[in-house]
């Protein structure tokens, strides 16, 4: 049973652990990505009321893409809850807004992100936004602005704007909470797994029937995946293959490299106990020559093994009578460089196996801080109609890069399997 503690805080002994997290978070916004019915309005509207509960008199701002969902989701949600620890509540449909009675904590104002020009005129102490994602993309920026004008009531510590969201692909909960993460943010998951026994016997069942397996690790586990075709490193776990190493003084540094005049790339790894971490990147580089400078003006003091792109022998990206391979290793670089590149698709299959194999044990790993457009491009590349990476995606360069390295020196034999695996 919930009820409300000495210091009139809700007791939150039945929820489970990141709901628990969220409606305890201080930061400036929090947000939960979760599965379908895994409980993530829930958290939502028990912090609401927390915040109704600490702070008497200052109203409160719930937002949905549609006011549709005010009657169908939050408001029963909402009734629930105050029914259980006896507060009384009109709601004032015309004014969109639900007004406590008995005792007067404050008002729950609800607005349509489908509307922007109705967020206006009122000022609240604290906001969550519900299901961003699913807002048409020419409306989510501008109502999002309005909302963190509208928040702007003083109560005595910060004002948070809160998002809870189903995954739809790579949207904006993940461009504002992954690929322009900070110190103010904390981003938390939740698995309809967790939420099992409050739903129907079968429901789970019943997704797993009418979703895909990529679809289903969005819907059911709450994960961020593309949903318009299957991922290329689809073993790659921003969680499971991260790193704090960081690259270190007079340490030899293993620098997988992508010829391409105008966007080089390169992802630098060392390795530990015999296996790669990628501990940091350098991309858009203009040609081989800057990104020789870029390399020794940051890592001067380092061993460096190159392991380019192979037709770097052939060719330069900028002058016909040079070649990308010779520069480098003029430039006082060792070169590993095979005659020929892999097949993209032995390389792919190679890093999956690398990322996580057959025994599910982690060997590549990624310090996801430092590599951040690679880490990006793993998770966001997706397979063409032939099975190969999208090279119209722009997230080819800097995960070809990295493939070079780690199938020159994690290769697969000539049998097909993978050596010392």
């Amino acid at each position: 049973m919930i009820f409300i503690d000495k210091n009139n805080r809700l007791n939150l002994s039945r929820l489970h652990r990141n709901q628990k997290r969220f409606v305890r978070s201080t930061k400036l916004h929090t947000g939960i990505v979760g599965g379908y019915q895994s409980g993530k309005s829930v958290a939502a509207v028990v912090k609401c009321i927390t915040h109704l509960l600490r702070f008497p008199g200052i109203p409160i701002a719930y937002y949905l893409p549609t006011f549709s969902l005010f009657d169908n989701m939050l408001v029963p949600k909402i009734d629930s809850l105050f029914e259980k620890i006896g507060i009384s509540y009109v709601y004032n449909k015309n004014e969109s807004k639900i007004i406590t009675k008995s005792p007067e904590l404050g008002e729950i104002w609800m607005r349509s992100m489908s509307e922007p020009d109705r967020i206006v005129s009122y000022s609240v102490g604290y906001s969550v936004i519900d299901e961003i994602d699913v807002v048409h993309i020419n409306k989510r920026a501008d109502a999002v602005r309005r909302i963190t004008a509208r928040n702007s009531l003083k109560k005595g510590e910060s004002n948070q704007v809160d998002y809870v969201c189903t995954p739809e692909g790579y949207a904006y909960m993940y461009d504002f909470f992954v690929k322009k993460h900070n110190k103010n943010k904390l981003l938390l998951e939740l698995d309809t797994y967790d939420n099992e026994y409050n739903l129907a016997g079968g429901y789970i069942d019943g997704l797993k029937e009418q979703y895909t397996e990529e679809e289903l690790d969005g819907y059911l586990r709450g994960k961020f995946v593309s949903l318009n075709s299957s991922r290329s490193y689809y073993k790659f776990d921003r969680y499971l293959n991260n790193s704090n190493e960081t690259a270190k003084e007079f340490s030899p540094l293993y620098i997988g490299m992508d010829f391409n005049v105008g966007n080089m790339s390169a992802v630098i790894h060392i390795k530990k106990n015999g296996n790669p971490i990628a501990v940091d990147e350098i991309t858009g580089a203009y040609d081989t020559e800057e990104m020789i400078y870029l390399i020794k003006d940051k890592y001067l003091k380092n061993d460096i093994i190159i392991y380019p792109d192979a037709t770097g022998k052939r060719r330069y990206t900028t002058d016909a009578t040079k070649t990308d391979i010779g520069l480098l290793k003029k430039a006082g670089f060792i070169v590993c460089a095979k005659d020929s590149n892999p097949s993209q698709k032995d390389r792919v299959k190679n890093m999956n196996r690398m990322f996580c194999n057959a025994h599910n044990e982690r060997k590549y790993l990624v310090n996801i801080e430092k590599c951040l457009e690679y880490t990006e491009a793993l998770e966001r590349i997706t397979n063409d109609k032939n099975g190969i990476p999208d090279k119209t995606s722009g997230f080819d360069h800097i995960t070809e890069a990295a493939g070079y390295f780690i199938y020159y020196d994690y290769p697969i034999n000539k049998t097909g399997s993978f050596i010392n695996f």
